[in-house]
């Protein structure tokens, strides 16, 4: 049986904060370890609670929930960070996926969409709300043509395999599956994926392979 996904939230909205404690702590295989209505101690509560997915507002008070996501990344590289805010601004969604969040979802979607983002985040997903992806698509279709001479970024023959399957959505455990490899392995993979694309998240990634058609 897997452990449960360990959860902390970081929400200003006391009612939120409380209405989300709730559907986390009724949810099975979830697991609620810290719920703070800001990032003031967030140095000392990532390392203690040790989190799979931390849950981010954008606007509290002090340190914004974007500015405090390559701290959480930072502090621990294996914990996701899923952005939950009411922010549709392109500036916003781009600077919190370069910031090395995993994935975007708005307030208002329902609360079984929160719970399945989680649970697809924990497992190498990168969800977002349809608007979001489709703010995404559209500021790509609209940039400038891409060189005829890509960019060489020495990808090995293993880790471009790997990038097209994170572009095709593929979770780590179908990926290891699919190369006879070790989700450690994985993990070890994308992190050198990530250095050479000089990017912070698996959204960022897959973003980038497909606007440089690198896959």
């Amino acid at each position: 049986m897997e452990p449960d996904v360990r959860i902390v939230l970081y929400e200003d909205n006391r009612d939120l904060r409380e209405g989300m404690t709730f559907l986390l702590q009724a949810t099975p295989g979830l697991a609620l370890v810290g719920a703070f209505a800001d990032t003031g101690n967030l140095e000392m509560q990532i390392p203690g609670l040790k989190p799979d997915v931390v849950l981010m507002d954008i606007d509290m008070p002090g340190r914004s929930g974007i500015e405090a996501t390559p701290l959480v990344k930072t502090l621990r590289p294996e914990t996701q960070v899923l952005m939950l805010t009411v922010f549709e601004e392109e500036d916003k969604i781009f600077q919190a996926i370069r910031n090395g969040a995993s994935g975007y979802l708005l307030k208002r979607v329902p609360p079984s969409e929160i719970i399945a983002a989680i649970f697809d985040v924990h497992r190498g997903g990168s969800p977002l709300t349809s608007s979001i992806a489709r703010r995404i698509l559209h500021f790509f279709q609209q940039q400038a043509p891409v060189p005829s001479k890509p960019v060489d970024y020495s990808l090995s023959v293993r880790e471009m395999e790997i990038l097209k399957s994170l572009v095709k959505g593929y979770p780590y455990k179908l990926i290891a599956g699919e190369h006879g490899i070790r989700i450690d392995t994985v993990r070890s993979h994308i992190r050198h994926i990530y250095e050479k694309l000089q990017v912070n998240s698996k959204t960022e990634a897959v973003l980038k392979a497909l606007n440089e058609k690198i896959v």
